[in-house]
């Protein structure tokens, strides 16, 4: 079924055709009486955002399925602003599993107030560590990017569009709470498996925010990975319970 057209999508502005990525003043227009007409691209002939008469439900599961076009029109034709509370919510679920896999590890099971708090501070130290690693990943792409392909970051705008990119396309890091909550034997390899999809809706990300090829985000994800690795590698020789 078509859901509801945002009204702010009326108003002219800068928006992206979904399927060729060039620039559009409208995403439809409004001819009164409830006429609607689907702006067309003058580059591609095609629809400028079929997405904008679609179920969210639809536009959440071409998302889930990494459809480029899905991703210009949440990052590009859409008011979303929801990057930052998602980004401390996926690092919660993340601090939680690496909590709960740290008490399964512990075999003291003394009540006392004491055990409580440490409890309580591990929990807030993984989720420490959780920022740190997705913060150092973050920076190892933006330098990798930066260095390869400067003229795709000259502005500070384009900085904030990639970064709330990448917040957003952590989102299948909720996947981990209901992996812990259904345990069995396969719970390492749902892990895994989740870790890769995140990597996956990173990359894609990256190349809709920036238009490139399909290499280069891969490589600025692998320099990430990198980055990240090499921080904790540093704090943990520093000493540091990381």
């Amino acid at each position: 079924g078509r859901g509801v057209l945002p009204r702010a999508m009326a108003a002219l502005g800068a928006y992206r055709c979904i399927e060729c990525n060039g620039e559009a003043t409208e995403l439809y227009r409004d001819y009164q009486r409830g006429v609607l007409r689907i702006s067309i691209c003058k580059s591609c002939q095609k629809p400028v955002d079929k997405y904008i008469e679609y179920d969210p439900v639809i536009i959440l599961i071409n998302a889930v399925l990494c459809k480029a076009q899905a991703y210009r029109h949440i990052l590009f034709n859409t008011k979303i602003n929801i990057h930052g509370k998602l980004c401390v919510f996926c690092l919660l679920c993340e601090a939680y599993l690496r909590w709960l896999q740290l008490q399964d590890s512990s075999q003291n099971t003394d009540p006392d107030d004491l055990i409580r708090y440490a409890k309580e501070w591990d929990f807030y130290r993984m989720f420490g560590i959780a920022s740190l690693e997705q913060t150092s990943f973050f920076i190892g792409i933006f330098i990798t990017l930066w260095w390869m392909t400067p003229e795709m970051l000259k502005r500070k705008s384009d900085f904030i569009l990639l970064l709330k990119a990448l917040l957003l396309s952590t989102y299948g890091k909720l996947l981990l709470i209901p992996a812990v909550i259904w345990e069995h034997d396969y719970t390492p390899l749902c892990l895994a498996f989740i870790k890769v999809f995140v990597l996956i809706s990173n990359s894609q990300a990256i190349r809709v925010t920036l238009n490139l090829n399909r290499i280069l985000p891969w490589f600025a994800i692998f320099f990430g990975l990198i980055f990240e690795n090499g921080v904790v590698c540093l704090f943990q020789k520093m000493g540091w319970d990381v």
